[in-house]
């Protein structure tokens, strides 16, 4: 019998800078009232200069760890899923698997725009349910703030930084993550992008002139998109795990837009207080947002062990998707974990390999013949 996939711990970091609408109606020709009516977001976390997506995707991710029991060296794989990763490359994850000391895990990242936490903990899930691995930490992290035009009011208001972590563990016990729907139209992939910085438009004086690396949204269109596939996905995904819409205790949908979860709510006939929505205080965290609205839906007591939900997203790509889940929570260690307590030696562990591959480089140098 294959094994289940279960999310046994959970972890979010958010800056400690919060940026208001009214701040942003000093930027911009916009007001808090409209900004409001419009997307449902009052605030938004904005990272500092000395945060990045690694370092919010760290402090999540540790969190996440304390609280399954798992210690960092039990990882065997590392996802970081993100829109503004760190680099083109190496990848944010294998940042992450250094900072944290997971050193027997594979790590890469995840490109799927906002629907990409989705993709990742499908990707996760399989491996655990294929008996190739044991554990996974998945993190959603991103520092959108920094590829939004301050200028345009199109965008500015609408995103946020943040991460979100969860760690999935293999147990013989049914449950966890129990299906996937994951869909994509890349038709579509002109409504939400960011031209700039990739082998099409590679970064130059005039790619930054024309303002090619900020994001790029067609906001109607893909406001009618994600209102027609937010409800789908999320029956489709119950359906595939055997339950009924009115089985589920919560739907986590992805938080982009006040105005579309309330459109999913009535797609799917259920009332709004059964979707879990925070988009008001931190803006569209893009693949941060549905693991930061889970931790809050737990620490709120609407989330508990045993309730079916729904985890529901859409984004750039176009890609959309859900995954069905019982759920679980942690299993229960032999004793605590404190990842945090030995980052010290981490970073000395970190030191010591690049010493170690640096005077590998001068041994094996001698070696070399020279022209």
């Amino acid at each position: 019998m294959s094994p289940f996939a279960h999310i046994t711990g959970w972890g979010m970091a958010v800056p400690q800078r919060i940026l208001t609408n009214f701040e942003i109606s000093q930027i911009v020709d916009t007001s808090d009232e409209k900004i409001q009516e419009l997307t449902g977001i009052r605030e938004r976390h904005i990272a500092s200069e000395d945060q990045s997506t690694a370092s919010l995707a760290v402090d999540a991710a540790l969190k996440a760890l304390e609280m399954s029991g798992l210690r960092p060296e039990s990882l065997d794989l590392i996802i970081v899923s993100t829109s503004s990763p760190e680099y083109i490359f190496p990848a944010t994850a294998c940042l992450v698997q250094d900072q944290i000391g997971a050193s027997k895990a594979g790590a890469f990242d995840l490109l799927a725009a906002c629907t990409g936490f989705i993709y990742a903990l499908n990707m996760a899930s399989q491996a655990i349910r294929s008996g190739s691995i044991q554990s996974a930490l998945v993190v959603g992290s991103e520092t959108l703030s920094r590829l939004v035009n301050w200028k345009d009011r199109n965008t500015c208001i609408l995103f946020g930084d943040g991460a979100g972590a969860f760690v999935l563990q293999a147990s013989d016990v049914p449950g966890g993550i129990l299906s996937s729907v994951l869909r994509s139209d890349g038709s579509g992939g002109d409504l939400l992008s960011v031209p700039g910085g990739g082998s099409k438009h590679p970064t130059t004086l005039e790619s930054v002139e024309m303002g090619l690396h900020y994001v790029q949204m067609n906001g109607r269109e893909v406001f009618r998109f994600a209102t027609r596939v937010m409800a789908q996905a999320t029956k489709e995904a119950a359906a595939a795990a055997g339950f009924q819409i009115a089985d589920l205790a919560l739907v986590i949908p992805h938080q982009a837009n006040k105005r579309i979860i309330d459109a999913a709510a009535r797609g799917l006939e259920i009332p709004i207080e059964r979707c879990m929505i925070n988009v008001e205080r931190y803006g569209n965290t893009s693949t941060a947002s549905i693991p930061i609205a889970t931790v809050e839906a737990v620490e709120s007591g609407r989330l508990k062990a045993g309730d079916k939900i729904v985890f529901v997203g859409f984004g750039a790509g176009l890609t959309w998707g859900a995954l069905a889940v019982q759920w679980s929570g942690p299993i229960l260690p032999k004793r605590k974990v404190y990842p945090r307590s030995y980052l010290f030696w981490l970073r000395m562990r970190s030191l010591l390999l690049r010493v170690v591959r640096r005077m590998e480089s001068i041994l094996w140098g001698r070696d070399i013949p020279r022209s």
